[in-house]
């Protein structure tokens, strides 16, 4: 009786176990970590890529004029504001002259003064001219002595170089003069071009140095584009490539433009390479210096070949290639790469040909050994 109880407890034992241990092979074989990997694939297409280069740059302008006294002085006053549009020679503002016009009327004065000396002086020599003239012909006729001769030439002598002086002293009175006038005009905030205010760095009744910007102007026609592009996508970047722009305070408005020239010095820090773009047309109103813009530089299309999306790009040991799917097999396939587009997709030179199927999305990472089970989409929603 015992006997048959122990048997009878083994087999309800054996009947437990053995729906589980079913149960758990399921589940490994299915869901475990012996399950196939889930995977979604994709046929290799022929097509022609139209590779792109995408960049952020800043609105700036070539042409930047900042405006501002030749000598130290206090602003009088200022006639425009930031976004004034301006003609070249207008007047934009006036430096205090402080003394500048007592100086030059006393200036003036010296000026009269110096040339009232010079006509002096011009007497003085005509007169001594004709006596030492009037003398040596007497002296030649014994009519007057030698010595008396010899005194009115003296004369002449020191007649002509006080005339000589009185001259140069002239001179140096028209120069300062003529200095103090171009002072006075350069008072005068001048527009050297037409152009629009971009900064008025003073106020009326601020001092400023020479040199110190008071307003800066710039030239609406010179405004570009500062782009930067990564230097590893940067291959093909060359002037004159179709350009479409999109200003960040105009976003989903494209605008026509062209890489006007590309820079022969690269940012070394951020490992970008330099261009600057220019627009077809100038957009209105004038996009404000400084703002993000992003570009968009058409390549020239390639030649058909096959092309796979990025994302089925594997690496093994640092060699990219793709995980083909045969009829029972799976293979990774090194592959040489050319050019991308901005839709992520690859033109794949060798390795593969049109038609094969490869992986796009894995849940795991493969190996030659992997089962995997095609799905039209992961959980992740990766497709």
């Amino acid at each position: 009786m015992s006997t048959f109880k122990l048997k009878r407890r083994q087999l309800m034992l054996v009947a437990v176990i053995a729906p589980l241990l079913v149960l758990f092979a399921y589940v490994a074989v299915r869901s475990g970590p012996l399950a196939p990997v889930k995977v979604t694939v994709a046929k290799v297409e022929r097509a022609r890529l139209a590779p792109a280069l995408f960049g952020i740059g800043t609105v700036e302008a070539r042409h930047v004029y900042p405006i501002g006294p030749t000598v130290a002085g206090r602003v009088k006053r200022l006639h425009v504001e930031v976004g004034d549009r301006v003609s070249a020679g207008q007047v934009l503002g006036e430096m205090d002259p402080v003394d500048l016009e007592q100086r030059v009327r006393s200036q003036e004065a010296t000026l009269k003064r110096a040339r009232a000396v010079v006509r002096e002086a011009e007497a003085r020599a005509a007169y001594a001219q004709s006596q030492a003239g009037r003398y040596a012909r007497l002296s030649a006729l014994q009519a007057s002595s030698e010595e008396v001769a010899l005194t009115r030439r003296q004369e002449l002598e020191v007649a002509e170089a006080g005339l000589a002086a009185a001259r140069e002293e002239l001179v140096r009175a028209r120069s300062d003069h003529a200095a103090l006038l171009s002072q006075l005009e350069h008072l005068k905030l001048l527009a050297p071009v037409d152009g629009v205010v971009t900064l008025r760095d003073a106020e009326p009744g601020t001092t400023v140095v020479a040199g110190q910007t008071v307003v800066e102007i710039i030239d609406p026609a010179s405004v570009w584009i500062n782009l930067r592009l990564d230097q590893r996508g940067a291959a093909g970047l060359a002037p004159m490539l179709p350009a479409r722009i999109v200003l960040r305070s105009q976003h989903g408005a494209s605008l026509a433009g062209r890489v006007l020239r590309v820079e022969p010095k690269a940012d070394t820090i951020t490992e970008e390479t330099l261009a600057k773009v220019v627009f077809d047309r100038l957009p209105e109103p004038l996009p404000p210096i400084g703002e993000l813009a992003e570009v968009t530089l058409a390549l020239p299309a390639q030649p058909e070949a096959p092309v796979i999306p990025n994302a089925a790009i594997r690496r093994d040991g640092g060699v990219p290639g793709v995980w083909r799917v045969g009829d029972d097999s799976l293979q990774f396939v090194p592959v040489r790469l050319g050019a991308t587009d901005l839709d992520g997709r690859l033109q794949v030179l060798e390795g593969i040909s049109p038609g094969d199927e490869i992986v796009i999305y894995s849940e795991r990472a493969l190996n030659g050994r992997s089962r995997i089970d095609v799905v039209s989409q992961l959980h992740g929603g990766e497709s």
